[in-house]
């Protein structure tokens, strides 16, 4: 027995260190493919030295250093020290490039944690910081996990959520900077214009082998000094056009020399592409196709797809929801495709919702000091500032339906329970639309009414309920009615002159069918709520050219829209609509009076 002990410890001595021998041969090639593949991190860059001497020194055990760098970060977090969590992830990104959670922790920590640690009286500075999340995602993040859904759904989210939702109080200013920072690398909005970045060449070298455009690149080098650098040719040539006055006066000469040629039209288009792909990280070739696939529909041609504003938050997190679906694969299903398939709904019934962007110039006093004067002294300027407003885009109708029938289609048999909790959003959805498009329309065959018809018509077929079974005409007068059913007199007062206010509003910025629609739905929605009431003829409801007057004035003491908006609707009211402008005058009037004598 004790013999046959002998040989099993020698037997098992010997395979062991043949194992160890042939591991050993395989340690080369594992260590190689390890390095091609971006898994080894042999010498940490910017970590203090502690931290690189402990990750060396642990070798094999990094593992656990990085185990209790997480639960020293994630307590941080709880005893809300951000920052110093903040600085903790970035170490684990350094040791674990390819732990996609310590990412998105670090880019979530960033965008709703810290920026509000900051006073909602600096915007700029919780600005940066949400800036901050989304890059890190962005650029470093999914750069090194390019195949994790949930880094894309996280950055889809950030657009979604962070920049394109009311919760956080700046939410204004983050809107505006995305659309101030995209306006000038998007050109016209036409599908010609896309289409032409999407073919424009995608390296540097393919265009400057162009002897078309090569004399301008030539003669912008000799104008100014700042664009002798290759690398910075392209960001300094759109700066140039967008702030001449930054650059040397020759520079912008140049432009003018070359203006109305072919060779600055293929440049100016190589830029902005370049520009997106390098600094925004978006594929100009999935915009176009994405454009027309989700892009809102023409009204003048019902197939034909427009461009998607790309200003717009949803449209990024359409973007790059649909970059993520496709990196991860096809699978049979999972929670993260799941969510990531609800972003791009969710956007696209955003865009409905609120899809169009108007951007308005404000003019604005700004009082500095002049130092050759007496320090009480100041001259006054006047500078350009925006204000951004965002409004319903009823041409998104179209593209958010498709793409929800093709998803439910997706999870019938896949997943039963995403399937009915997405069939009753897509319900609410279509009975909300209809009421949209009817009332928008202003009379029986308007193109809107139809539209209003054609979703109603689904709505029976899709759903076949009780409720739906009725004449459309009866069906909104219904919805109308519900929604006024628990609403008291102020509660309707209110919402006709919200109404009237959207309605003026429109008619300022030149939204003339929109304006007209709300118009008509505030007297829809007047009219209806004195019908409940038809045995109360003292019903105190003023009357409508009494609301329609004092919202107006609401519109027009409303410090939330500029000053000059506010006054050139006023001028085109006169100007345009004169009946209008009379009948109003006429209601000043007679509140003037009736305020005297009472």
């Amino acid at each position: 027995m004790h013999l046959r002990d002998t040989i099993i410890l020698f037997v098992c001595i010997v395979l062991a260190v043949a194992l160890f021998i042939t591991g050993g041969l395989q340690l080369d090639y594992i260590n190689a493919k390890r390095q091609d593949m971006g898994l080894i991190l042999d010498k940490p860059e910017n970590v203090p030295p502690s931290l690189a001497f402990a990750t060396i020194a642990t070798g094999a055990f990094r593992g656990l250093l990085v185990d209790a760098l997480w639960i020293r970060a994630d307590k941080l977090k709880e005893q809300g020290q951000f920052f110093d969590a903040k600085q903790l992830a970035e170490w684990i990104t350094i040791l674990q490039p390819r732990f996609a959670s310590v990412w998105e922790f670090q880019a979530w920590n960033m965008a709703y944690n810290i920026s509000v640690t900051i006073p909602a009286t600096q915007p700029d500075q919780r600005w940066r910081w949400v800036k901050n999340g989304y890059e890190l995602l962005r650029d470093k993040g999914i750069e090194k996990n390019p195949k994790s859904i949930i880094l894309y759904r996280e950055l889809a989210r950030t657009f979604q959520h962070k920049i394109g939702g009311i919760t956080d109080d700046a939410h204004k200013y983050y809107k505006l900077q995305l659309a101030l920072a995209l306006q000038p690398l998007l050109g016209p909005a036409n599908n010609q214009h896309f289409r032409a970045m999407a073919e424009a060449p995608t390296h540097w070298r393919q265009i400057i082998k162009d002897a078309n455009i090569v004399p301008l690149i030539t003669a912008l080098k000799s104008a100014d000094r700042a664009f002798a650098d290759d690398d910075k040719l392209v960001s300094n040539y759109l700066s140039l056009r967008q702030n001449p006055d930054r650059f040397n006066p020759a520079a912008f000469k140049t432009i003018d020399k070359f203006r109305g040629t072919k060779a600055l039209q293929q440049f100016d288009i190589f830029s902005k592409a370049y520009q997106l792909r390098n600094t925004w990280k978006l594929d100009t070739v999935l915009m176009h196709e994405l454009n027309q696939i989700y892009g809102p529909i023409d009204w003048n041609e019902p197939n034909k797809h427009l461009p998607l504003d790309w200003r717009h938050p949803d449209s990024h997190a359409i973007y790059w929801a649909v970059k993520g679906l496709q990196a991860a694969g096809k699978k049979e299903y999972s929670p993260d495709e799941t969510n990531t398939d609800r972003i791009v709904i969710h956007s696209l019934q955003n865009l409905f919702r609120y899809g169009k962007i108007f951007i308005y110039d404000v003019p604005v006093q700004s009082s500095t000091e002049d130092a050759q004067q007496t320090p009480d002294s100041e001259q006054t300027t006047m500078i350009m500032t925006h204000a951004i407003f965002l409004r319903p885009d009823l041409r998104m109708f179209g593209p958010y339906n498709d793409a929800i029938l093709a998803v439910l289609e997706k999870y019938k048999e896949l997943k039963k329970s995403t399937y009915l909790s997405m069939q009753n959003s897509h319900r609410n959805m279509l009975k909300n639309a209809v009421l949209s498009f009817y009332q928008a329309g202003s009379y029986v065959d308007d193109p809107h009414r139809r539209q209003a018809q054609k979703i109603y018509e689904q709505l029976r077929q899709l759903y076949p309920l009780k409720e739906f079974q009725i004449p459309l005409v009866v069906f909104v007068r219904n919805r109308i009615i519900e929604e006024l059913k628990t609403l008291g007199i102020f509660n309707a007062r209110e919402i006709i002159q919200m109404l009237l206010r959207e309605s003026y509003f429109r008619y300022a910025v030149h939204d003339d069918n929109e304006a007209f629609g709300r118009e008509k739905m505030a007297e829809e929605v007047y009219k209806n709520y004195l019908s409940k009431f038809p045995d109360l003829p003292r019903i105190d409801l003023p009357e409508f050219p009494v609301l329609r007057y004092l919202a107006l004035r609401d519109f027009l003491d409303d410090w939330q829209y500029p000053p000059n908006l506010r006054r050139n609707l006023l001028g085109r009211i006169k100007i345009e609509r004169p009946d209008l402008f009379r009948k109003l005058m006429q209601q000043e009037e007679k509140l003037m009076k009736q305020t005297q004598q009472g």
